[in-house]
């Protein structure tokens, strides 16, 4: 089945608020650095959600999911739309997540290309990121063609604890 991912409905079903919320363990407890550290508590990732699905509710937030054959969410992504007047050509690309289940299947590959389409339909021309310099996104956001813009050290630690590098990333579109 293709993998086609859409904008969340806000408020989400009951479903799909507690796969999203099994989304975040899953990423956190593999090791991604997207800003929590273990244990990971139900709390915690409750709070994430309610900010998260607020800011798409205000508008400065897109929130995109991609669905199994289910209808489960197994994979996510986010853009935050910049709002000052100097910067509302761009937006930065946070929380690319997808179920360890469901890796190697291209999700991660597809859900950029939404939100690059996303980007362009929110007149964005640039789109800036950063991950961990030991993660597993490295190799696909290069193959979706973002200029590596530098690193910056110890700028974050893993869901361990430990220190790590952050790479910086954009990619410029045309609409």
């Amino acid at each position: 089945m293709p993998f086609t991912p859409e904008s969340l409905s806000v408020p989400p079903s009951s479903c799909d608020l507690a796969a999203l919320h099994a989304l975040l363990r899953d990423a956190v407890e593999s090791g991604a650095s997207i800003g929590f550290t273990l244990p990971l508590t139900d709390p915690e990732i409750s709070a994430y959600w309610a900010e998260v699905l607020s800011a798409v509710a205000d508008g400065p937030r897109v929130l995109l999911v991609t669905r199994d054959d289910t209808h489960r969410i197994v994979g996510s992504v986010q853009l935050e739309l910049a709002q000052r007047s100097n910067s509302r050509h761009r937006c930065e690309l946070q929380k690319l997540l997808v179920l360890r289940s469901h890796r190697g299947r291209r999700l991660g590959f597809t859900l950029m290309q939404a939100a690059e389409h996303a980007a362009r339909a929110a007149h964005r021309t640039l789109i800036v990121l950063d991950t961990s310099a030991s993660g597993n996104a490295l190799n696909l956001y290069d193959r979706c063609g973002y200029t590596h813009a530098g690193v910056i050290p110890r700028y974050a630690t893993d869901p361990d604890g430990t220190f790590i590098d952050t790479v910086l990333y954009y990619t410029e579109l045309t609409l």
